[in-house]
């Protein structure tokens, strides 16, 4: 399976929920955690993983031949994205604002442009304690993150359970990681702001045909209108962390909580549980299948 621990806001316990369950599911089977906060990734400070090779992550970005370009216009009319300015007497290429797409080329009648690889991120890839770790960061100042996910997510390994960390939000970062994933494991608190964002997350998940299911972080603290909305929506709780100073204090030394804290061991053993559960019939339905015409295998 593919589980993407998610939420609607930063700061709910994403990544204590990640590394903590990729760890519990590492000791009877192989895991794989892929980072793919890639503006503020953490995930290593908990693992500790080593690292084994670091890749750089590129783009490609137009430029521009200045002596076969006739100034005409037609990439700059092409460009959904602004990225790109036609003057009386050059043509600029805005980097920051280029999705790659490859269309201005196509547009261009000169054949004055063409692509190079810029690098805007990298690839970190490792293991802590038999689980496979693959990370990405992104640039700073670079607006494009996805590209950066897209490719922490292409050393997805098959035939394990593979765990990614998402970034906060529900916003397009947050869409790619999502894209393809078996289950979005939703973490939230009991507040007024944690309902409001678990709203949004709900609604992304659904909207992409995702199953859904909740952990309540910081459980106490707050009132059961988190409960009551999963419960009126038929939304699983799956497990439910406790509001507990030593969870902090712990985390704030970068250690790993749940090795330490009885009630959060607990609640990863449940997640793992129905993780199990789920699982295992559509290991059932796919057995035998053959993939389909064109597939990787």
């Amino acid at each position: 399976m593919r589980v993407c621990v998610a939420s609607g806001k930063g700061g709910t316990g994403k990544t204590l929920v990640s590394t903590s369950l990729a760890l519990t599911l590492g000791r009877a089977e192989p895991v794989q955690l892929l980072d793919c906060d890639a503006e503020a990734p953490n995930a290593h400070l908990f693992l500790k993983p080593i690292i084994r090779q670091r890749k750089a992550v590129t783009t490609p970005v137009p430029t521009v031949d200045a002596r076969a370009c006739t100034h005409c216009g037609e990439c700059a009319r092409a460009c959904r994205f602004n990225a790109i300015a036609s003057l009386p007497e050059t043509t600029v290429v805005f980097a920051d604002l280029c999705h790659a797409c490859g269309v201005c080329i196509s547009a261009c009648p000169a054949r004055a442009l063409s692509e190079f690889d810029r690098e805007i991120g990298y690839v970190e890839i490792g293991e802590a304690d038999g689980i496979a770790y693959v990370g990405g960061t992104v640039n700073v100042g670079e607006p494009r993150s996805g590209a950066v996910i897209a490719a922490v997510k292409s050393y997805a390994g098959r035939g394990k359970t593979v765990i990614l960390d998402a970034p906060p939000g529900t916003s397009c970062p947050v869409v790619e990681t999502l894209r393809g994933c078996d289950l979005a494991l939703l973490v939230t608190e009991p507040t007024p702001f944690g309902l409001n964002d678990l709203r949004l997350a709900v609604e992304t998940v659904r909207a992409m045909g995702i199953e859904a299911a909740v952990v309540i972080n910081r459980d106490g603290i707050g009132d059961d209108r988190v409960g009551a909305y999963c419960r009126a929506e038929s939304i699983p709780i799956w497990a439910r962390i406790p509001h507990d100073r030593r969870i902090a204090e712990i985390v704030a030394r970068g250690e790993r909580a749940h090795e330490a804290v009885p009630e959060l061991r607990t609640a990863m053993d449940r997640i793992a549980d129905r993780l199990s559960s789920v699982a295992a019939p559509a290991e059932e339905h796919s057995a035998g299948a053959l993939p389909a015409s064109g597939a990787r295998t």
